[in-house]
């Protein structure tokens, strides 16, 4: 099969790999459709990547093969890839918030060998979901992503009515906007430096700013003139962080949406003066893939905006990235390693 494979630092290339054995308890995905996550930037453009792996986990595909002992799937069922294991028996699983469990990461990832940027990848038959009557590949391939952003909107309890910031508006900010907008929220804002991503925004029905239009108060305890109740963070940027703090009302919720290099600076005393929240959001709800995948299949979600109208190729991976990074492409990009080249 024909796989991206990272090499080094700014450096991809498709290569021909084996064709990965299912065992007893494994399942072989001929790939439909992976998204490029943020995460691909940084193992691809600073180094982060392992040489010799295939990245990729936001995933849709079809069974072409089940090992022995699979007894949930059939070959031709529409699944994509979903959380990794977790231990179950923890405080954390046991009051569904799995997202911390205390054996995370001790698992290594064992329900797949490599990632989907890759014709075919093996699964676990526990770690897929099926894809919703109605819903296409294409467009359940936004499960994940969409996930991640639903669980930044839970750990800040955003609901119909308020008044939510999201700073940061690549893909997760726009799944995110989206999200918010599916829930009622009254108004959006989405702060983004990039002209082509403020309009995507627009096109969700967000309202897009430019971020030196944000000011934050010079005293700690006063407030902006119309203040957020929750400010999603979705850029990763130390700047971005501090810009969203000085934006919320008394009260107010940060969300740590976005994962960034350089810390934050934040001034203590508006957090205590106002009584303001701080808190991370960790990949996933308990529920999150199913409520992501019902989202999607939803005739008002606006799929169309949040992906890329073109398919990109293994080949074109490396030019995605880099289109991404520099914010030139706003929407997600879709790999469909079974494109021809």
């Amino acid at each position: 099969m024909r796989a991206a494979v990272f090499r080094g630092t700014r450096d991809v290339a498709v290569e021909e790999r084996p064709v990965p054995e299912v065992g007893p308890t494994d399942v072989l995905l001929e790939v439909s459709h992976c998204g490029v996550c943020g995460s691909d930037l940084h193992f691809v453009l600073d180094g982060w990547g392992r040489p010799g792996s295939i990245e990729g986990h936001e995933y849709s595909g079809r069974v072409v093969q089940v090992g022995e002992s699979v007894t949930r799937w059939q070959v031709g069922d529409a699944v994509v890839g979903g959380p990794t294991p977790r231990c179950g028996a923890c405080r954390y699983c046991r009051s569904g918030r799995s997202s911390l469990c205390t054996e995370r990461g001790k698992f290594g990832d064992p329900h797949q060998s490599d990632g989907a940027f890759a014709q075919f990848t093996r699964v676990s038959e526990a770690a897929l979901l099926r894809v919703p009557d109605g819903l296409g590949l294409r467009e359940a391939a936004l499960a994940e992503p969409l996930a991640v952003a639903l669980h930044g909107l839970t750990r800040g309890g955003v609901g119909a009515g308020q008044r939510v910031l999201v700073t940061g508006g690549g893909p997760i900010g726009a799944l995110s906007a989206a999200a918010a907008l599916a829930r009622g929220v009254a108004e959006v804002v989405v702060s983004e430096p990039h002209p082509r991503r403020r309009e995507l925004a627009e096109r969700l029905g967000a309202v897009a700013i430019e971020p030196e239009t944000l000011e934050t108060p010079a005293y700690p305890g006063d407030v902006v003139d119309e203040p957020f109740d929750v400010a999603l963070e979705c850029s990763g940027h130390a700047v971005g962080m501090e810009a969203a703090l000085g934006q919320l009302g008394r009260g107010g919720t940060l969300v740590l949406v976005g994962a960034g290099i350089k810390p934050p600076r934040f001034d203590p005393n508006r957090i205590l003066l106002n009584e303001l929240m701080i808190t991370g959001a960790f990949v996933y709800d308990d529920d999150g893939f199913p409520h992501a995948l019902d989202l999607l299949a939803s005739p008002d979600f606006p799929t169309d905006v949040l992906v890329e109208g073109d398919d990109v190729g293994l080949d074109g991976l490396f030019d995605a990235i880099e289109g991404l990074a520099a914010g030139d492409i706003p929407a997600k990009v879709l790999i469909a390693p079974n494109r021809t080249p």
